[in-house]
């Protein structure tokens, strides 16, 4: 049997790794400034998380949702406390593309409606509805089309309100930083425009953190810079640390039934195991202030590349944006200089999404390969 080839590999294969490093089937050592798409927070096989998943496992690692779990309300209790959303609600799913479905499938229940509204250059996912509020056609089947979203220009106030005055709209769905789409992000002023024009119109605010939350962005989440409160809020990537969880907190608002959402592996007993790991590393590490302090570093040394047009992004979410594509440059990166960076939709825009457990040494050495390419 082959693979289903969907993926353009680089000639690498990872055997093991360790904090911000990993290592070949030859033990080449890369500097991972790439998390695996953000995935990687807490950095790799960090000693308290492979311990929590293994007890765990020597207990139970999986029943399903028809029984209790007290991890699930340990997670829930801790989550809120950290990030400073306790009134919230939490379901559990296994992907960011699933928690964003299930926000786009809450707010479709609540508010009787069924358009979206999403923005230009955005990255939900690759389901159903999380894949027709993504502007990228070459990924939308056209089961996906089926799905009515009305995309906006990111900052455009007035064409969000002439969109939502028609009453047909159950939710704008937005990334306070933009991911796959290049690092954009707005004014404080226009996302809490957008809020108070959702709630003038009875459509839900939905903030998709599944790549800027838990931590990234030096806050917990990305939108929290800005004073508003979403209705929904979207999860994963970094929750996990590489297992695969997702999730979504709900607005106290907004009142559960039975069977309007569910899952068969969302919030298993391993899953819970690795997110607590998760949370209680980044706080006793004090992983976001962390991010924050080498954020300040990372772009007080990149102030000094040529060809450099811009920085992007805030705490650990930054992108280079250069006065040529990156392509080939990434790829010097990573077989010359044993570094992985990103891409993004934008040709010109390298990502770097490390975990936020990077030091400035880390820092200084890409620095230094990047002065020697440019």
């Amino acid at each position: 049997m082959s693979l289903f080839d969907v993926y353009p590999l680089f000639d690498m294969t990872p055997a093991f790794a360790k904090d911000v490093f990993v290592y070949d089937t030859n033990e080449v050592e890369y500097l991972d400034l790439y998390g695996g798409h953000a995935v990687i927070s807490i950095g790799h096989s960090h000693p308290h998380y492979v311990q929590r998943i293994s007890e765990q496992l020597q207990k139970i690692g999986f029943y399903s949702n028809a029984i209790q779990n007290p991890l699930q309300h340990e997670l829930a209790t801790k989550l809120g406390k950290l990030s400073k959303c306790s009134n919230y609600q939490l379901f559990f799913c296994n992907s960011g593309a699933e928690a964003n479905e299930n926000a786009l499938k809450l707010a479709s229940f609540y508010t009787g409606k069924k358009k979206v509204l999403a923005f230009k250059n955005s990255f939900h996912g690759r389901t159903s509805a999380a894949v027709a509020a993504t502007d990228n056609p070459n990924i939308i089947a056209p089961i996906n089309a089926q799905q009515e979203v009305d995309f906006v220009a990111l900052g455009d106030i007035e064409k969000v309100e002439d969109i939502l005055k028609e009453g047909k709209t159950c939710a704008v769905i937005i990334e306070h930083i933009q991911g796959v789409g290049g690092l954009d992000e707005m004014p404080t002023a226009f996302y809490t425009a957008v809020a108070k024009i959702c709630k003038k119109y009875n459509t839900l605010f939905i903030a998709d953190e599944v790549q800027s939350g838990f931590g990234r962005t030096g806050d917990f989440f990305a939108f929290q810079k800005h004073g508003i409160m979403p209705d929904i809020i979207s999860m994963a990537k970094g929750m996990g640390n590489g297992f695969p969880v997702g999730g979504i907190l709900i607005h106290p608002d907004l009142k559960p039934s039975y069977g309007m959402l569910g899952t068969t592996f969302g919030g298993n007993h391993l899953a819970c195991a690795a997110t607590l790991a998760v949370l209680e590393i980044l706080q006793k590490e004090g992983l976001m202030q962390h991010a924050c302090e080498m954020s300040a570093y990372f772009v007080e040394k990149a102030q000094t590349l040529p060809k450099l047009k811009t920085i992007k992004g805030r705490g650990l979410m930054l992108g280079l944006e250069f006065d040529f594509p990156i392509a080939a440059l990434r790829k010097t990166l990573i077989y010359q200089h044993h570094i992985f960076t990103g891409s993004s939709k934008n040709p010109n825009l390298l990502r770097i999404l490390p975990p936020l457990t990077i030091q400035k040494k880390h820092i200084d050495h890409f620095m230094d390969a990047l002065h020697q390419e440019l």
